[in-house]
């Protein structure tokens, strides 16, 4: 039986179950030490493999660390995420605290605004009738941008905390004028109905992103894990405030503000730790820009500090001033929609130059790969003929035998990178279909 070294762990080679019972020999178990604890591993006559930890000597401290590691970070942590999730998780704990605070605040001033005494009976049955009453109405409504999501998860989510904020703000400033506490409540609700819809529907794009060995469901529960720790922080937090500094309205309305500015920079820093390694609009637009410019290829993690969470996208000229997603009739004339088609028979995009920039119209089952493919034609043809109104059928069949040049090796490029390129998150783009 050999064993071998790779740091300070020991190891041995996979034995086969088959050989194992042919022989009759007992099961194989072997001992790994790694870190200053010995793990007894031992395969099972069922094939499974069993681990237990037979020494520890860690100092105190160490064992108390790598317990939380197991408990709340994902299996494998940090190989099984991709990059930037350490700091993902270090500002979300912070937005979780500061909600969760936030959040005891409020009800505080929901109650008092009402003119009733705090009891969890009476505050029960105020948040039951505002929240399945007004913050449904909000739920409802945001729920009709779930594909504008998809395309950008990050910026929906920082406007979700965005939105809760100002619900929470609404909230605590009621006891000012108790004689609109309907109306404030049902707003701050209302906005707060908004912020959980876009909040949860943006949840799986960004844990997506930092799954890598198709570990989705442990970083998930691990993640869910942390979220409920850091809000019974924030709660036991907010309940000591509650009763010390923001007993008043002005002491709320004070340190409310400082944690929803806390809480918004944690969310903001957070989005842009994020690399979300789907094709959209903004993100084409930047890996196709840093390939015509200095050719190479962005990585998800390239861009993510590089994304504007705050405003919509604005063209890129060095990618070629590329439209996506505007309605068909708004874009091409019918009379020259077969045209175009024509141009490039096999495709699914149609490309119109108007007005200094392209217009790109997909077809309904296109992919990431035909945005990209056309998004290159776009921008090949803009540097040949930057000047003209109206490009030519030569200047865009000249592009197009450009893009072919370079499209594969730009593709497994971008695929060895990390991005899927499978499909192209346009939002509510509009798409046509012959």
């Amino acid at each position: 039986m050999l064993f071998g070294v790779a740091g300070e762990a020991w190891w041995i080679p996979y034995f086969s179950m088959d050989m194992q019972k042919k022989e009759g020999e007992a099961p194989v178990f072997w001992f790994e030490t790694s870190d200053s604890v010995c793990r007894r591993h031992q395969f099972e006559h069922d094939g499974r493999l069993s681990v237990v930890i037979v020494d520890d000597s860690r100092p105190l401290y160490q064992r108390v660390a790598g317990s939380f590691m197991n408990k709340f970070f994902p299996s494998g942590y940090p190989y099984s995420v991709n990059e930037g999730y350490l700091r993902y998780t270090q500002f979300r704990a912070m937005q979780h605290v500061t909600s969760a605070v936030m959040s005891v605040l409020s009800t505080q001033s929901l109650l008092f605004a009402a003119g009733l005494r705090p009891t969890p009976a009476q505050a029960t049955a105020v948040s039951w009738i505002l929240k399945d009453g007004v913050q449904h109405v909000g739920k409802l409504i945001c729920s009709n941008w779930g594909a504008r999501m998809d395309s950008e998860p990050k910026r929906w989510r920082l406007l979700a905390d965005v939105l809760y904020d100002i619900g929470i703000g609404l909230e605590m400033l009621s006891p000012l004028c108790p004689h609109l506490f309907l109306e404030m409540a049902g707003l701050g609700n209302f906005a707060k109905g908004m912020a959980v819809v876009a909040a949860r529907a943006t949840r799986l794009p960004i844990y997506s992103s930092f799954a890598k060995e198709g570990n989705l469901s442990d970083l998930f529960a691990k993640g869910e894990a942390f979220s409920t720790l850091c809000n019974v922080v924030g709660i036991g937090v907010g309940i000591q405030l509650a009763s010390t500094i923001c007993a008043s309205t002005q002491g709320k309305l004070l340190v409310g503000s400082l944690l929803s500015i806390i809480h918004v920079y944690s969310v903001s820093e957070e989005m842009r730790a994020t690399p979300i390694n789907t094709l959209n609009p903004r993100r084409t637009a930047m890996v196709v820009a840093d390939f015509l410019k200095a050719g190479i290829v962005s990585s998800p993690a390239d861009l993510r500090y590089r994304e504007n969470l705050l405003f919509p996208l604005q063209l890129k000229e060095d990618a070629g001033n590329v439209r996506v997603g505007r309605d068909v009739h708004k874009v091409i004339k019918p009379s020259r929609l077969l045209e175009l088609k024509q141009v490039f028979p096999k495709e699914k995009f149609l490309l119109n130059f108007g007005n200094k920039c392209f217009d790109m119209v997909l077809e309904q089952d296109a992919s990431g790969e035909d945005a990209l493919r056309g998004w290159l034609v776009a921008a090949y043809a803009a540097q040949v003929e930057s000047s003209s109104h109206e490009l030519s059928a030569s200047v865009l069949h000249e592009a197009y035998e450009k893009m072919n040049g370079v499209f594969p090796v730009f593709l497994k490029e971008l695929q060895n990178k990390g991005w899927h390129t499978d499909r192209f998150l346009d939002g509510t783009g509009s798409r046509f279909a012959f």
